[in-house]
């Protein structure tokens, strides 16, 4: 069997939802590697967002940050910024409106001041603050929570952000966010659910999952048909256009799972492992 490589999503794909890597998952990719396979992580997330748990499993390399940085083999292959100008007009609006967000670099994540207090108001909303579902709920989000304090008060470069992620306050729609700056940027919806549908990425124009891909494939001179890559949210819909075969799990968009080639169980239901048996990985 000739040689795969595979491109992982992280949340609602490799992760349960309170951000979990099952154990069948990380069995699964440490296997397929062990066979040879190269497992490749292909992410929304940027560099301090992938935590320990996660890359302890084993990756031969990262596109994170949605496309806006690759890693071949440990190695910063790729990197492409928001200019400066551009990211403090942003971080000014988002003040002048109240709007939490974080800026996402290679060198940290560097939260607004009320950024943890609006994540923590969108993720449990309308729930009694004294239930166990409140506590369970914020509970999802305290590695992020300790991630945004591990960078607080700590110089930013604003020069080297690779994208901006904000929480909506409700009072400014995705929609006027996106028309404010859409026309530089492209505008991602959130793929983190609790943050809400009003909640969204700014990313660089022309940096997405498809040309990442493609550029690792050519990197490392792979044919397309020996590609695959797994997702979730709308902004997959690029990886699966640049690999050969595309699994979408079972939590995926509708809109994933049109162009999607399978639909696998979801992470806590062993999705990736399952999967990677049917298609002979381990």
């Amino acid at each position: 069997m000739s040689k795969k490589i595979v491109f992982i999503d992280i949340d609602g794909t490799l992760t349960t939802p309170d951000g979990k890597v099952p154990s069948s998952a990380k069995q699964a990719i440490r296997t397929a590697r062990q066979n040879g396979h190269l497992m490749y992580l292909c992410t929304g997330r940027s560099k301090p967002e992938i935590i320990s748990s996660i890359l302890e499993i084993g990756f031969d390399g990262i596109i994170g940050a949605g496309g806006g940085y690759i890693e071949v083999n440990n190695e910063l292959v790729h990197h492409q910024t928001m200019p400066e100008q551009s990211v403090r007009k942003i971080v000014d609006y988002f003040h002048q409106h109240e709007i939490g967000y974080y800026l996402e670099s290679n060198e940290g994540l560097f939260g607004s001041d009320n950024c943890e207090e609006v994540i923590r108001q969108r993720v449990t909303n309308k729930l009694d603050k004294d239930s166990v579902a409140y506590k369970q709920a914020d509970a999802e989000f305290h590695w992020f929570y300790q991630l945004l304090d591990m960078y607080r008060g700590k110089a930013i470069d604003y020069g080297n952000v690779n994208k901006i992620s904000f929480i909506s306050n409700q009072h400014q729609p995705f929609e006027e966010i996106s028309n404010k700056f859409g026309e530089a940027f492209t505008m991602y919806r959130t793929t983190v659910a609790q943050f809400g549908p009003e909640s969204g990425e700014i990313a660089v124009k022309g940096v997405d999952k498809y040309k990442a891909v493609k550029y690792v494939l050519n990197d490392l001179q792979i044919p397309r048909e020996q590609s695959m890559a797994y997702g979730d949210g709308n902004n997959d819909i690029k990886m699966f256009e640049a690999v050969h075969y595309g699994v979408a799990m079972e939590n995926a968009t509708d809109d994933l799972k049109k162009v999607a080639q399978e639909v696998a169980a979801k992470a806590e239901d062993d999705g990736i492992m399952h999967s990677f048996k049917q298609h002979q990985l381990l």
